[in-house]
């Protein structure tokens, strides 16, 4: 996945000058003049002066998937379509002797097989009568890949994956970090010559130093760290560890391939066509055009939903040797066990800040594992969050032999912020000052300024009480935290606006939509240029077929194609004027779309519904296209974005349960482009830190190396008894960067959860909680109740 930093600098286009709106409703707002490429159109006022864009537009296909009729991946069904199953590797650690397909291809009904190999760092497949390289696979962990079988049905398919048998040689293991950190830990990458085989893809690194199991340090410097602590009047240090959190999306990885002379369609459950079209080109040396993926519904996806996947390799091979479809979705223990995860944390952190509360020096250094891959590092925050002179991190990684980590919502930010920010509101306590006082003081982010205002009235941040004064045995208290995420624009974003002389309007774009609601975001921008309603506006994306689209993650989707989008309407509504105008005896310049009519703007008199203007178009249809433009000059604000979180939950300390009974996020994305989008992405965010916070855990056993709880009966994830209320306020925070203006609210809106639940829970305690998840018994634990357990 490719994401862009927008920088302008070298763009030659002709500029026009523009008044933009600049600043936080209701706080800073001003209007300021910013150089534009000439061809934009013209800015956009704020949202109490726009009919579609801002406003609270329910979901486009909302009836369309409460229905049916909406088609997910795992929905589609092809003529002759075989179903696959993968065969897992049952050890975590070995190198493959052989792989016995023999009996699975002998079964009635079983039409391909195929195995999986990995030679000298590069995915590669072979027929399953081949033999094995004289350097043998490695298998790095259990629940990899190693081979397939496509059948007539999904029963039939997992009968023949329990007939293929794989021998192993079996290799020592280590699934603990800390273990494997110990110098005579077993070597997840033993050297060199080892590493050339990792069956199925373990994302294990080429030439990279390494101390046994340790990586590292990915390093970060700035200032002079000893005179910074040096300065300080008081200083904070603790350590904190957090947990591997699995994707546990409701609808798993998975494709349909259907492999033809002429064209390969695949119909993915991904975040990114593109990135489906381009890996399976590469790997299967077809040009990008005979490559088409489809993502029409999608069950959601935080960060794992990427490229083409072994499954999708394998389905591909699969449906080319039986030459028919293939259906291959993953089961929920593959989904917990092979896609990835977010890597757990053991960070020490020290800050100091003077009398005053300016801080000094803030110095990290992190241990994680993403299992046998790598990025594991989790300083964002503590780099970018606090204006501090000195700021030193170190972030290592450490190999185990368990599956690799991918992206997860905020990648490495949540595990960050639950550090930084206990050890911000325990610096603030020490120097006597009110947390969000000591954060006014540092952070000079002036939207989060404004968060912490509003949150301070709203939440009754000036009742909370001293630190463990409630009595009793069920305590209450209040936290908060903040977030920092970093605005992402993916210039490969494109779209197609159509208007047709029945008078229907569509966008095409390759964009998917994962579940956030960019089809009605989409609808709502062209509406607003052709003014009509966003429901009478087609929308046509999530296909290869269509202009890019951009892969969705890291909060850049809203960003990067609603300006294209914009753009392209806006160019079609020029041509569509200059089509209908000799029709309608008026010139083109003369006209205006508004409340689905085409009115004229010097004669009262003259109006047509747009549909009968559009009959009266020359041809049948006409179209703009339009993509991605650098972001505007930043006008001296910084590219980020941030979030800050109020929590209030209930701590029964007998029991050891820690139950969240109200949260308020108070969030800025840019300019908000449908309120109600917006907080239903909000909600999930904090229902998703919740989940981290208190629950969620993958667990493997240290004496066999296996996952314990590879589905969602023992793998806890949040439900409606524990969903707190949740209220949220949106700030309009207008950036003057692009012709819509829009941001992203993914990542913001689930970062600071777990780290406000943890500084709620001192202040309804007294005591700190440096440790997610935060079970009862880690709780008590941590109250000194019972001696050390395992969480």
């Amino acid at each position: 996945m490719l994401m862009k930093f927008v920088d302008d600098s070298k763009e030659n286009v002709p500029k026009r000058s523009e008044s933009l709106a600049v600043g936080i409703k209701g706080s800073d707002l001003h209007q300021a003049q910013v150089e534009v490429p000439a061809e934009e159109p013209p800015p956009l006022p704020e949202n109490d002066q726009l009919k579609a864009i801002g406003k609270r537009a329910t979901r486009w296909d909302g009836n369309l998937k409460v229905s049916g009729a909406g088609k997910y991946t795992a929905d589609i069904r092809l003529p002759g379509m075989l179903y696959a199953q993968i065969v897992d590797a049952s050890v975590p650690h070995a190198k493959i002797i052989s792989i016995d397909t023999t009996e699975a291809e002998k079964m009635p009904g079983v039409k391909a097989v195929h195995v999986i190999e990995h030679v000298l760092g590069n995915a590669q497949l072979r027929d399953a009568k081949q033999e094995l390289p004289s350097k043998y696979p490695i298998v790095r962990y259990a629940g990899q890949p190693v081979a397939a079988v496509a059948a007539v049905s999904p029963q039939l398919a997992r009968a023949a994956a329990l007939k293929v048998k794989v021998k192993y040689d079996v290799l020592s293991f280590v699934v603990d970090r800390d273990d494997a950190r110990k110098h005579d830990a077993p070597l997840v990458y033993p050297g060199p010559a080892d590493q050339a085989g990792t069956a199925g893809g373990g994302g294990g690194p080429e030439n990279v130093p390494q101390a046994g199991n340790v990586r590292g340090p990915a390093e970060h410097k700035a200032g002079y760290i000893d005179e910074g602590f040096a300065d300080a009047a008081e200083v904070v240090e603790a350590r904190y560890t957090t947990q591997v959190q699995t994707h546990s999306a409701l609808e798993t990885h998975g494709v349909v391939a259907d492999w033809k002379p002429d064209v390969l369609t695949v119909y993915a459950s991904t975040q990114g066509t593109s990135t489906v079209r381009d890996e399976l080109a590469y790997l299967f040396s077809l040009p990008k055009n005979k490559v088409r993926v489809i993502t029409e519904y999608m069950g959601g996806g935080f960060g794992a939903k990427f490229g083409a996947g072994n499954f999708g390799v394998v389905a591909t091979h699969l449906s080319k040797k039986a030459d028919v479809p293939v259906w291959l979705m993953l089961d929920r223990q593959q989904e917990h066990l092979s896609v990835g995860n977010r890597p757990d944390s053991d960070q020490s952190l020290k800050i100091g800040a003077k009398k005053d509360g300016t801080l000094t020096a803030i110095q990290l250094v992190s241990y994680g594992t993403a299992g046998c891959g790598t990025g594991a590092g989790c300083a964002g925050p503590a780099i970018n969050m606090y204006k501090c002179p000195n700021v030193h991190t170190q972030e290592y990684d450490v190999f185990i032999n368990g599956g690799p980590a991918a992206a997860f919502r905020a990648p490495g930010h949540p595990q960050g912020c639950f550090a930084l920010e206990q050890s911000i509101d325990e610096l603030a306590e020490k120097l006597g000052i009110d947390p969000l006082d000591f954060r006014d003081k540092n952070d000079e982010f002036e939207p989060r300024r404004v968060e912490r205002r509003i949150g301070r009235a709203k939440f009754g941040w000036d009742q909370r009480h001293k630190a463990g004064a409630d009595p009793g045995p069920v305590k209450r208290g209040m936290g908060v935290a903040q977030a920092v995420w970093y605005r992402i624009v993916n210039m490969d974003s494109g779209a197609e606006v159509r208007v047709h002389q029945d008078g229907s309007v569509e966008l095409m774009s390759g964009v998917q939509d994962i579940g956030g609601g960019i089809k009605t975001v989409l609808a709502q921008v062209v509406a607003e240029e052709f003014g009509l309603s966003p429901k009478d506006i087609g929308i046509r994306i999530g296909d290869t077929q269509y202009p890019a689209g951009p892969p969705s993650g890291g909060s850049c989707t809203t960003a990067s194609i609603t300006p294209a989008a914009r753009n392209a309407a806006y160019r079609a509504k020029l041509a569509f004027l200059k089509s209908v105008a000799p029709a309608l005896n008026v010139s083109s310049d003369d006209l205006v779309l508004q409340d689905g009519h085409v009115l004229s703007k010097s004669d009262s008199s003259k109006s047509w519904t747009f549909k009968r203007a559009a009959a009266k178009m020359r041809t049948s249809e006409v179209a703009a296209r339009a993509e991605r433009v650098p972001d505007y000059k930043n006008v001296g604000r910084r590219l980020n974005y941030g979030g800050v979180h109020f929590i209030e939950i209930s701590v029964d300390t007998e029991m050891g349960h820690i139950h969240v009974e109200r949260a308020l996020a108070v969030q800025d994305c840019g300019r908000p482009m449908n309120p109600l989008h917006l907080e239903s992405q909000i909600n999930g965010g904090v229902l998703q830190g919740i989940s981290y916070a208190l629950y969620e855990n993958r667990i493997l056993d240290k004496q066999k190396g296996l996952m314990v709880n590879p589905n969602l009966d023992f793998y806890k994830v949040i439900g409606a008894q524990e969903t707190p209320k949740i209220e949220i306020h949106v700030i309009e925070n207008y950036l003057g960067l692009s012709s819509t203006d829009a941001g992203g609210i993914g990542e913001p809106s689930t970062m600071a959860t777990a780290a406000a639940i943890a500084n709620a829970f001192y202040n309804a305690t007294g005591v700190r909680m440096r440790r997610t998840p935060m079970t009862p018994a880690a709780v008590l634990e941590t109250l000194g109740k019972v001696r050390s357990v395992t969480a």
